[in-house]
């Protein structure tokens, strides 16, 4: 088993290498995809709902992995040469006062009015409702996530690395806004 895993992971590599926007984009759509598949079953959904767990993956592929792949190219701009806590510390501080509210707006805005369908009116309502707390969690648990993937991840790992914290984050996501839309219901 350990050969087959070990095999995968090369050509994953490979691929990154090669391949970087559209492996990071892949990588992204498919954890979010498990990500929203876990969260349906948490949430006690009967029947998997397809064209929510495929919005979710375009979501993860069009907008999460480019997202991050550029992200992590523009902090390197930004810092170029410059190593250390110190600049550890500004990268985070700059990603949290920048993309993470950003990232959690457009998400909230892209489930509510894509996923779901809703009406502008009650997406804007809901978001105004929940963003604070989405927010404030988010300044709780990303700037952990932050310091280990600027301190320890290899650039080229950074945004799957990303990826896969964000599915666990995500479902926290998908759950807020589930429940919301059920109590609503």
């Amino acid at each position: 088993m350990s050969d087959i895993v070990q095999e995968a992971w090369r050509k994953y590599l490979i691929q990154l290498q090669a391949h970087p926007l559209r492996t990071k984009a892949i990588t992204s759509g498919v954890l979010a995809g498990c990500s929203d598949l876990i969260a349906q079953k948490i949430s006690g959904v009967k029947r998997l709902q397809l064209r929510r767990l495929l919005l979710i993956m375009l979501y993860g592929f069009a907008y999460s992995g480019p997202f991050g792949h550029f992200l992590h190219k523009l902090m390197d701009i930004i810092f170029r040469g410059k190593k250390g806590s110190k600049t550890v510390a500004k990268k985070v501080l700059l990603e949290q006062l920048t993309t993470s509210p950003w990232n959690n707006f457009f998400f909230m805005m892209y489930y509510g009015l894509v996923v779901e369908g809703r009406p502008w009116s009650l997406v804007r309502n809901k978001v105004r409702k929940d963003y604070p707390t989405v927010q404030l969690t988010a300044w709780k648990f990303w700037p952990i996530v932050g310091w280990i993937n600027y301190q320890y991840m290899p650039i080229q790992l950074r945004v799957l690395f990303h990826s896969f914290v964000a599915s666990c984050w995500a479902i926290f996501l998908n759950l807020k806004a589930r429940s919301v839309a059920i109590k609503a219901a």
